[in-house]
């Protein structure tokens, strides 16, 4: 008998599938436009990144300028690194990759999940520790200012290039080198392509904070890490797009 006469649709078992693909798909790409907005507003507002390198004084300085706005774009940006944990998640665990990738599927979701957290944790300073600061520092105490440039100066040194910069990037190239390597096993070879030179560029970025540690320059490794980061963004718009065409 035909599928039409009895009223079952032939697909109607893929449709769940497909609808949880095409959601993934947008998702992706949804998060790697969403994460550059603030990017680009900080850029514009706080002299991002580049400000990160100022003196601690300076920083809070014009961190207090900013005003609320300042802190809404900052939290939007904490909210980017919240949505990588189950975006991660989602993009890793597959049955095909599970099945026949388990090490490296494991290892993506376990690197994406963590990735996000430790970013998200970095960036959180700029909300709940940051404001506090600036407003000490803006006072007519000097010596309340002293104390709030050194509070700064610890906060960031562990906060900011530790835990957010360093080991924030470096689970985030392990997270786009694992997935990265499953796609190409899947024949998606620019995709995969694009997502290991990414995840190379991240790792190499991360030298540097530890060139800041050892009283170096770290300029040409912080070039490494735009590049590693616009990449990011063209492997998850890739990644996205090939996921709605795939629904």
């Amino acid at each position: 008998m035909a599928p039409e006469a009895t009223g079952v649709d032939p697909n109607a078992s893929h449709l769940p599938d497909r609808r949880g693909t095409l959601i993934l798909g947008w998702a992706t790409v949804g998060l790697a436009v969403f994460f550059n907005v603030p990017y680009a507003m900080l850029a514009v507002m706080f002299d991002y990144p580049g400000v990160l390198r100022e003196p601690a004084g300076e920083i809070l300085d014009r961190f207090h300028r900013g005003g609320p706005e300042l802190i809404a774009v900052w939290y939007a940006f904490v909210l980017a690194g919240i949505a990588l944990i189950p975006l991660a998640i989602g993009l890793s665990v597959t049955t095909q990759r599970l099945r026949f990738r388990p090490a490296l599927a494991i290892t993506a979701t376990v690197a994406g999940a963590l990735a996000g957290l430790t970013q998200s944790m970095g960036l959180m300073r700029w909300v709940f520790v940051v404001p506090e600061l600036a407003r000490t520092a803006a006072g007519d105490d000097p010596l309340d200012r002293e104390a709030a440039i050194n509070a700064l100066s610890l906060i960031h040194a562990y906060g900011g290039v530790a835990i957010g910069e360093h080991l924030g990037q470096l689970l985030t190239a392990m997270f786009a080198g694992a997935l990265a390597w499953m796609q190409r096993s899947e024949g998606l070879r620019f995709t995969s392509w694009v997502g290991l030179i990414t995840a190379i560029l991240l790792a190499v970025g991360i030298g540097e904070g530890l060139m800041i540690a050892l009283g170096r320059s770290g300029d040409l490794f912080s070039l490494a890490t735009i590049a590693g980061f616009l990449g990011l963004t063209l492997w998850l718009i890739g990644t996205g797009a090939g996921l709605i065409r795939k629904a």
